[in-house]
């Protein structure tokens, strides 16, 4: 294979420049075996490096982290340009590191510690110099774009027509707005007490900036068959108090509509940061199946078991233990699987999630939707409850009538649902959900979406049960539901 010499930790005080080689990634080349992970302190020992060169993959993604920057004998300091280039040369040094950049294609992206400061943004003073540093050191070629970048951003599709993959790596530090965080509190699932990060709504509030979020629409317009998105920290999952999208939820809508209004097939979101392994999966926000699958601790995850964090949309995990991620893709299968996948440092496989390729396309009406005005209120006969009063009625038959504000379809064929709400937020407390279950329906009401209520008024029978904590009847026979005429 190819192999290309660059240096990096350029002449600083006196560091002399080091070379050291580093396998090119040919374009044209099916990628069939990927790994990617985050975290790596070159301070600790880090069987993941070992067990990713044993894996053998066409190319690792480093998804930040790796090194830290910040932290010295596991406290945080305060960091500085220099300790980040310090960081690098000792991370350089490392065997089982040295082991594996010399013999597997590696494309990386940084998070907050190799940035330079712990959940660190765009107020980071030497952002500019660390920005060189990690290009520096990763041996960015100085004709390469990133180097009049405002952060480190990059793309890259690999693979012939109709077996590429597309590689976008994400930078969430360089431009980001300030993080919102609460008073100390005690929180479920976690011991002692925790400062939450807050929503940040300022519409003004970035996560990416607009030139990269210009440059990710482009990015999202052009040809491939699986595009792997990869983000420092999580997507999906919105529960942990900690540095995620949904600190930022226009951002995070914002992400979701771009892939959306792009027609992006074949999205799947690689993240890190949280040193946890994590499979979360949302089907109502793209239209199909949107996957996140976190690696994160290549050193760095809980040696001790924990309880899992809590996340509404987890398939699976690894609460503890390090670990690394890995996909494989059988191209060659008359329909396209992927399967996701989370290791051990010894390389033992954990979690694996098979799907085919063709799943990851929009389902007509698939999309949650919300009416854009408020719809006039229809008189409601005695007896018929708002879903206030239909919500404390819990395991009692009532019938209860709104306009729905959204709703969602999930599921395809004889497994379709359709999902009417009250609230536009379907998480909202006094959100109450009207589900129909398809399959057993008529001819009816086989082609439904949520256009199909759109700006009407339901009057709905049935059982009041509770799902995930919120109110819900479930609609099995189309006679339970009638669209109220004025």
């Amino acid at each position: 294979m190819a192999r290309k010499c660059f240096s990096f930790c350029l002449v600083w005080l006196g560091v002399a420049t080091v070379c050291s080689a580093q396998p090119a990634l040919p374009r044209d080349k099916p990628l069939v075996r990927i790994a990617f992970g985050s975290c790596a302190d070159q301070d600790k020992p880090c069987p993941c490096w070992d067990a990713i060169a044993g894996f053998k993959p066409d190319v690792l993604l480093l998804l930040g982290d790796n090194i830290y920057a910040d932290i010295e004998n596991g406290r945080v300091v305060p960091a500085d340009a220099a300790r980040v280039l310090e960081k690098y040369k000792v991370q350089a040094a490392v065997p089982g590191f040295r082991k594996v950049r010399n013999t597997i294609p590696i494309l990386a992206v940084w998070d907050d510690h190799d940035y330079g400061k712990n959940d660190g943004g765009g107020d980071l003073p030497f952002k500019d110099l660390s920005q060189t540093y990690f290009l520096d050191f990763w041996g960015v070629p100085k004709d390469d774009p990133r180097r009049n970048l405002k952060g480190v951003y990059s793309a890259r599709i690999i693979g012939p027509v109709g077996k590429r993959v597309q590689v976008i790596l994400l930078d969430g530090r360089y431009h980001r707005s300030p993080l919102k965080k609460g008073a100390r509190r005690a929180m479920p699932g976690y011991s002692g007490t925790v400062a939450p990060y807050l929503p940040n709504t300022d519409p003004d509030a970035t996560m990416l900036g607009e030139e990269q979020w210009t440059w990710l629409e482009e990015q999202l317009k052009k040809p491939a068959e699986l595009r792997l998105v990869c983000s420092g920290i999580q997507v999906i999952a919105d529960e942990p108090p900690f540095e995620k999208w949904a600190n930022f939820p226009n951002e995070l809508n914002r992400l979701y509509k771009l892939i959306r209004d792009t027609k992006a097939t074949g999205v799947v979101l690689l993240s890190g940061d949280r040193h946890l392994g994590d499979l979360s999966c949302r089907t109502d926000v793209v239209g199909y199946p949107l996957f996140d699958l976190t690696s994160s601790g290549l050193n760095q995850g809980s040696k001790n078991w924990r309880p899992p964090d809590r996340n509404r949309y987890r398939l699976a995990g690894m609460p503890y233990q390090n670990n690394f991620g890995t996909i494989l893709i059988d191209w060659d299968a008359t329909d396209v699987k992927v399967t996701l996948q989370l290791r051990d440092d010894a390389g033992e496989l954990r979690v694996s999630h098979p799907f085919r390729l063709r799943q990851l396309r929009p389902t007509p009406g698939a999309v949650a939707a919300a009416t854009d005005e408020p719809i006039a209120e229809l008189p409601r006969p005695d007896g018929v409850l708002t879903p206030a009063e239909a919500a404390k009625m819990l395991d009692k038959e009532v019938t209860v009538q709104f306009a729905p504000a959204s709703g969602r379809v999930n599921g395809q064929g004889d497994a379709k649902r359709i999902f009417l709400n009250s609230e536009k937020d379907y998480r909202s407390e006094t959100n109450f959900t009207v589900m129909m279950t398809i399959k057993a329906l008529t001819d009816k009401y086989k082609d439904a979406t949520f256009d199909t209520f759109r700006g009407k008024t339901i009057r709905v029978k049935g059982t009041v049960k509770l799902y995930q904590n919120r109110p819900e009847i479930d609609v099995s026979d189309e006679t339970q539901i009638t669209v109220v005429e004025k």
